[in-house]
């Protein structure tokens, strides 16, 4: 019989945590063996419950300095909480290869940073940079509930930064824009596309991409009603990190796509 894997929830009280260590639980080739709180000793915690992967699940103010406790202790990292940049993931992605180097191969570390891990916003995300190319104009709208801290989404961010990597690949120069004032009212401005934010009461987490050309539009809409929605793609990640060591950012590099 295979050993299960051993897994630490990062955030467990909160409703992502909560839902992940159900999840776990209810999952035949898991094991749930901690669950860690805010004001916990993360290194000490994992070590002690003897996990082989975490999943964080807590705020942007304390999730890079998680996941360099957990590479310290030895423990893969799956990571759901938002507010990540460039520079604090390439700061994991250097920690994770000063740890590497001279681990036998199959033994890396691995920690994968999705921005999101719903199988239906994977999708959006890739059919959007598959889109982009081909329209001449291209905006994200995000919905999420009120308590969300970080504003756009990780979601949409990711989705605008594929987007104008698509466009500048197929050579296209700026989107049509002539807005001269109000520029706080288009939204932030992710590598030249731009992103909306909305937070209303009743939602969960939501995006639309809007893509234009003259006389036409293609409306790319992605809904997750319940957060029951993310944890195949959790389970998922925390199934396959072990043999992807170093930094992967987005599910969809952990998909067949």
């Amino acid at each position: 019989m295979t050993e299960k894997i051993r897994v630490a929830v990062l955030g467990a009280a909160g409703r992502m945590g909560a839902t992940t260590c159900a999840a776990v639980d209810a999952a035949p080739d898991l094991e749930l063996v901690a669950q860690v709180e805010a004001g916990d000793d993360v290194a000490a915690a994992v070590r002690d419950a003897g996990a082989d992967v975490a999943v964080d699940f807590t705020v942007p103010a304390v999730t890079e300095a998680n996941v360099h406790a957990l590479l310290d202790a030895s423990v893969h990292a799956v990571v759901g909480a938002t507010g990540w940049t460039d520079e604090s993931r390439a700061r994991v992605a250097e920690h994770a290869a000063q740890i590497n180097t001279g681990r036998p191969e199959g033994q890396g570390l691995g920690v994968v940073i999705a921005p999101n891990f719903g199988l239906s916003a994977v999708l959006a995300m890739k059919f959007a940079a598959q889109a982009a190319r081909y329209f001449e104009s291209a905006e994200v709208v995000e919905l999420h509930h009120p308590n969300k801290v970080d504003a756009p989404s990780g979601t949409a961010r990711h989705t605008a930064a594929a987007i104008a990597a698509a466009r500048a690949e197929a050579g296209l120069g700026p989107m049509p824009d002539a807005t001269e004032t109000g520029w706080e009212a288009r939204g932030a401005d992710v590598d030249g596309v731009r992103v909306h934010a909305v937070r209303l009461r009743g939602l969960v987490a939501h995006e639309e991409v809007l893509l234009g050309n003259p006389g036409e539009q293609l409306v790319i809409r992605q809904d997750s009603f319940d957060r029951v929605s993310f944890m195949p793609g959790v389970l998922l990640a925390v199934r396959q990190v072990a043999s992807r060591p170093g930094l992967t950012v987005g599910l969809e590099h952990l998909l067949d796509l």
